[in-house]
């Protein structure tokens, strides 16, 4: 920086051609300015001005020398410019991992990228559990419970648990009054990719009784597949309410046991923890955060992060 700030003072005394007037410019006594410059000539080890009573001329060398310093100055100057306009425009490639509910965030993400056709998304669909930094991801969306503090999140909006089945299904093999009745149906189960275990349906029970033992119709890692199943009439499925809205309102499938299952959970947006997050992180923080669940997103950020809901 010392060197820098050289430069810096010998530019002006050059143009100025005065030590008292390079030093108002920098905000500097005149005597701060050619004990500056006296440093610069004895690192360099030759004179740069030529120094009478009256006047400040530049020698050979100080000539050479002040080419090459505006040249230096310069380039810094346009570096300092094209960050900060990389930092006021968001832009460069953006990897960020997401849960399998692509019907919910696809319409978002696809009205991000018509806003910002500088940001070049990779996106990452799983629901195991990545580590965000180690693996280089920008941001993940994730469902779950705060749980490290080299993370900040967002939180997006909330969604219900809900069990379904098609009117067509129900008809044949009745509709359930109590959770112990799914002990006769058909039931289609999620199971978690980290541990392997089926996720437990949000059945209310009394107080210290058992877990019931669920028929197995059929397993799969997705919410598309059991969506599908379920409308076929194939069984029982337990999916979130955004997956299934279209086809309660229009009758494909029927609320299961309202008054027995459900459960609230909440989706978060991540990213490294950062005094200034880079600009392409923030604008996805904040159109996401608009855009996803807008009726129910509470903007507030948290520094943990989130893992997913597996019991393991």
């Amino acid at each position: 920086m010392d060197r820098l700030s050289g430069f810096t003072v010998f530019v002006q005394v050059a143009e100025t051609r005065s030590f008292v007037a390079a030093g108002r410019l920098l905000g500097v006594s005149a005597s701060a300015v050619g004990k500056r410059v006296a440093r610069l000539e004895q690192r360099l080890g030759v004179r740069l001005f030529h120094r009478s009573t009256r006047s400040i001329t530049l020698t050979a060398e100080g000539a050479a020398f002040l080419e090459r310093s505006r040249r230096v100055l310069a380039e810094i100057e346009a570096a300092e410019q094209e960050i900060a306009q990389a930092a006021a425009m968001p832009r460069g490639r953006l990897r960020v991992s997401l849960p399998l509910v692509s019907g919910l965030v696809l319409p978002a993400l696809g009205a991000f990228m018509g806003a910002y056709p500088e940001i070049e998304l990779d996106l990452d669909f799983t629901d195991r559990l990545v580590d965000v930094i180690d693996e280089g991801f920008d941001a993940v969306v994730r469902t779950g419970v705060p749980s490290d503090s080299r993370l900040v999140a967002r939180h997006l909006g909330d969604f219900e648990l809900l069990l379904v089945a098609s009117p067509g299904y129900l008809a044949e093999r009745g509709t359930p009054g109590t959770p112990e009745d799914l002990l006769t149906h058909a039931c289609l189960h999620f199971r978690f990719p980290n541990s392997g275990k089926l996720e437990p349906w949000p059945l209310r029970r009394p107080p210290g009784a058992a877990d019931l033992p669920l028929p197995v119709a059929m397993i799969c890692n997705n919410i598309e597949t059991r969506l599908c199943f379920a409308i076929q009439g194939r069984g029982i499925a337990c999916l979130p309410d955004f997956a299934v809205r279209d086809a309660l309102a229009d009758g494909r499938l029927q609320r299961v046991l309202p008054a027995h299952a459900g459960r609230r959970a909440a989706f978060h947006l991540l990213w490294p923890a950062s005094r200034h997050p880079a600009p392409k992180v923030r604008a996805l923080v904040d159109f996401l955060s608009a855009r996803l669940f807008a009726e129910t997103a509470s903007g507030g950020e948290v520094g943990t992060a989130l893992e997913l809901d597996d019991p393991a």
